[in-house]
């Protein structure tokens, strides 16, 4: 018991590291999808049809096929697809990485906001109308806002599992934490200790991001936080 204690007490600190990689690819691949999900949900209530199926079909597409096999659609697949019509290309593994995650993040954010901004009463919109601001200026202002605040919880959920399907970029190479597992695993034979620990570390990343989004959740509504510091 002491040894294993010992060996994933010696493992923490790499693993610390990979977790830190792993925060890091997380947190850009949930910006860069936030952006491309609120595009694609604003798309997907256009009143252009062909625009509403361009988006629909990404949807589809991302959120049918697994992300492993996206992954190695963007790293291995399209490089050699390029090589066959002379074109040289080749992806650095943590770009890959944030592409493929951003790609597969922004077709789940982009139904949330859709979801999002549909559950804002029409009388907004008409009210908006009535004071004479434009569709832009009733989205930014009234519209987005609003719906912001009741999508804090499925964009929490969907940070937590972005979180942890980082782990399959570990099939490119690229070293987050459960990349960082296999290859303390690699030298220390020792595979059940050090896949308890990237577990844990998992675990507790999980723990505090379930925890911040929460306190997110109260801070952005008024009557929660209220209601709050009132008790």
């Amino acid at each position: 018991m002491s040894q294993s204690l010992e060996i994933i007490l010696n493992a923490l600190p790499d693993l610390i590291l990979g977790a830190a990689v792993t925060l890091q690819i997380t947190a850009f691949s949930v910006l860069l999808g936030m952006i491309g999900g609120s595009l694609i949900g604003v798309a997907r209530l256009s009143p252009i049809m062909p625009l509403r199926w361009a988006t629909r079909a990404y949807i589809d597409f991302f959120r049918g096929t697994p992300l492993l096999v996206q992954i190695f659609m963007l790293y291995f697949g399209l490089p050699a697809l390029a090589q066959g019509f002379g074109i040289p290309l080749r992806f650095d593994r943590l770009i890959a990485a944030v592409i493929a995650l951003s790609l597969n993040s922004a077709a789940y954010i982009g139904e949330i906001v859709r979801a999002g901004i549909q559950s804002i009463e029409p009388g907004q919109t008409e009210a908006a109308d009535s004071l004479g601001m434009s569709g832009v200026q009733t989205m930014y202002y009234i519209i987005f806002p609003q719906a912001l605040r009741r999508m804090i919880p499925p964009l929490g959920n969907e940070f937590i599992t972005l979180l942890k399907d980082t782990s399959l970029v570990a099939v490119i190479g690229f070293e987050e934490l459960f990349r960082r597992g296999q290859l303390i695993v690699a030298d220390t034979y020792r595979a059940f200790e050090i896949y308890t620990a990237v577990a844990l570390v998992y675990l507790v990343l999980t723990l505090l991001s379930s925890q911040f989004f929460s306190f997110l959740e109260v801070w952005m509504n008024p009557v929660k936080r209220h209601s709050k510091y009132k008790a």
